[in-house]
């Protein structure tokens, strides 16, 4: 559904993007992961025409970006950066006057939506009374009005309360469920990313440093988590089992080595133990493994 190719960027001279390439397939759920500035919303900007890649190419179900932008965006949603709103209009005449800029407005189709992101009782109020949330809110029902078949947010999550955030993440789930929806979001929230997305990627300084299926960030070795003193001990008994401490205190060992024999090990040197946990290789912990490899 979306083919990005090679996109190239520079601000002042200064590299944000650094030939960035991925593809999402329809029905996807794709996250684009990275700290602020590392050229995640630079990216969505490309994509939906509002900035000028350097170089490189954008695909929206086969239609170039570059080439023909008005037929390829007509297949596509978006919220990008802040969503702006008239502030002493009702929700639903923001709705009429926005929809309308680049279409006819559909006032069945349009409450539909409404319901759908549960803003009915208030989408005739004014939207300087609405709450942050309410305003995503909004702003999704904007994106949703030309049924799109690509949903394209800009930290969609940004700013919302814990059950705010769990709403938006069972919403874009069930669009997906419903009606098949392929969604490019970008997110500095790891664990939002990890529980919404089928793939992937991390972008830091302007290059993609990872790209993978989230089922695949599980690492086949034993992960577990070790407290011990003293601490010599721990070091001495982790190394010769061949054990490696990745980010975020994860220890791993060679497959077939048993937590149980690194244990006894520990306690026959003369450690004393106060800690077992076993652990998961996390999307966080990728996170932290690409993003100190991309440090010069």
């Amino acid at each position: 559904m979306l083919k990005v190719q090679s996109l190239t960027k520079k601000f002042a001279g200064k590299d944000a993007l650094k030939g960035i390439s991925f593809e999402v397939g329809r029905g996807e759920i794709y996250g684009l992961l990275g700290h602020n500035g590392a050229g995640k919303s630079t990216t969505l900007g490309i994509i939906l025409s509002m900035v000028a890649a350097g170089s490189g190419e954008v695909f929206i179900d086969g239609i170039s970006v570059r080439g023909n932008p008005q037929k390829a965006l007509r297949k596509v949603g978006s919220i990008f950066e802040a969503p702006a709103f008239y502030d002493y209009m009702s929700g639903w005449d923001n709705l009429k006057v926005l929809v309308g800029l680049s279409g006819r407005f559909d006032k069945t189709a349009a409450m539909e939506v409404v319901e759908r992101v549960d803003l009915k009782d208030r989408i005739h109020s004014k939207v300087g009374a609405y709450s942050h949330g309410m305003r995503q809110r909004l702003a999704l029902a904007q994106a949703l009005l030309p049924e799109p078949e690509i949903l394209l947010l800009d930290e969609p999550t940004d700013g919302l309360d814990p059950e705010g955030i769990k709403w938006f993440r069972d919403f874009i789930l069930g669009l997906r469920e419903d009606r098949g929806m392929t969604v490019l979001f970008n997110s500095h929230l790891l664990s939002e990313v990890e529980q919404m997305c089928d793939r992937v990627a991390i972008i830091s300084a302007g290059e993609l440093v990872y790209e993978g299926a989230v089922l695949e960030l599980r690492d086949d070795r034993p992960g577990v988590k070790l407290q011990a003193e003293p601490h010599e001990i721990l070091e001495r008994v982790v190394a010769n089992f061949g054990g490696e401490k990745m980010p975020g205190d994860r220890l791993v060992f060679p497959e077939g080595t048993g937590i149980p024999g690194v244990v006894r090990s520990l306690v026959e040197a003369g450690a004393d133990v106060s800690e077992v946990t076993p652990v998961r290789r996390s999307l966080e912990d990728v996170y932290l493994e690409h993003s100190s490899l991309s440090k010069p």
